[in-house]
């Protein structure tokens, strides 16, 4: 039986996302924003996403400047939409229909999370946050499917990147009930995923961040006694750095990991695994 052989890629190209077409979600701050840079800087065409058109605006401006001050091809664009709701997801799905004949990698990076005592958690905490995390992803990942299928061929896979959390992995001490159990969700949806866009040429795989120093740790970052306790439970003993993030990412969305699907790969520090 012959098998197909595909050529070794050199140091130069393995992990690179150059000419590459991206749409990072959630990507006008926070990790998102740290992805967009990192694939921009690479020379990726990256489209970010947020809510909130200002600061999207002034993210991809900064995002590009940065690119053009190190000489390098990438661009940064952005789409204003609320990926909460089914018209939000609609504006986005024809935006970047409008814009490129084909995708090549998708982040689903948007979320959002809402903490309460077990008692007195209402409702709306579940229903928006896994209307945000778990069935929003789903929505645009069948709403870009058609590009992600035009971009897509078996030596250079398209990529569908869900960035889900450790809290999804390793039940957290804090009262997100549904922040958890959103991402572990989002990290059951990858491997379901994973499966039946495998014929397609299409990987999909999560990555289960632990703890980076955003808008969403803030709070923990003021209490330098809660941030010396959450950093202790971490073996390498920091917060993730925008390297490591963008690193995983690369890696997923390159010919490096073009074999790789059905992945949670956790950039945590160590936390998942020495917590379980």
């Amino acid at each position: 039986m012959e098998h197909a052989t595909h050529p070794l890629a050199d140091n130069d190209t393995l992990f690179s996302v150059s000419g590459r077409i991206a749409v990072v979600t959630g990507g006008s701050r926070g990790i998102g924003a740290m992805i967009a840079r990192g694939l921009v800087t690479d020379g990726a065409d990256v489209i970010i996403t947020s809510r909130k058109v200002e600061q999207c605006r002034a993210t991809a401006h900064q995002i590009n400047s940065e690119a053009e001050t190190l000489g390098g091809s990438g661009r940064c664009s952005y789409i204003s939409a609320d990926l909460s709701t089914p018209a939000g997801i609609e504006h986005l799905v024809n935006s970047v229909n409008d814009r490129h004949e084909h995708i090549d990698i998708l982040i689903n990076n948007a979320g959002t999370t809402w903490g309460a005592p077990l008692e007195d958690y209402p409702i709306a905490g579940w229903s928006k946050v896994l209307n945000t995390n778990l069935v929003s992803p789903f929505s645009i990942i069948v709403g870009l499917l058609p590009l992600l299928r035009k971009g897509a061929n078996a030596q250079r896979p398209a990529s569908i990147i869900n960035i889900g959390s450790v809290d999804g992995l390793v039940a957290p001490r804090w009262e997100n009930y549904s922040y958890s159990a959103s991402k572990a969700g989002l990290h059951m949806l990858t491997r379901h995923l994973a499966g039946r866009l495998a014929p397609d040429s299409i990987t999909v795989n999560a990555i289960a961040p632990g703890p980076f120093l955003t808008d969403m740790l803030s709070h923990v970052a003021a209490d330098p006694a809660q941030e010396g306790e959450l950093l202790n439970t971490v073996p390498l003993g920091r917060y993730g750095q925008a390297d490591d993030i963008v690193g995983a990412v690369r890696f997923l969305s390159s010919t490096a990991g073009a074999f790789v699907t059905a992945a949670v790969l956790p950039v945590d520090g160590g936390f998942s695994g020495a917590t379980n």
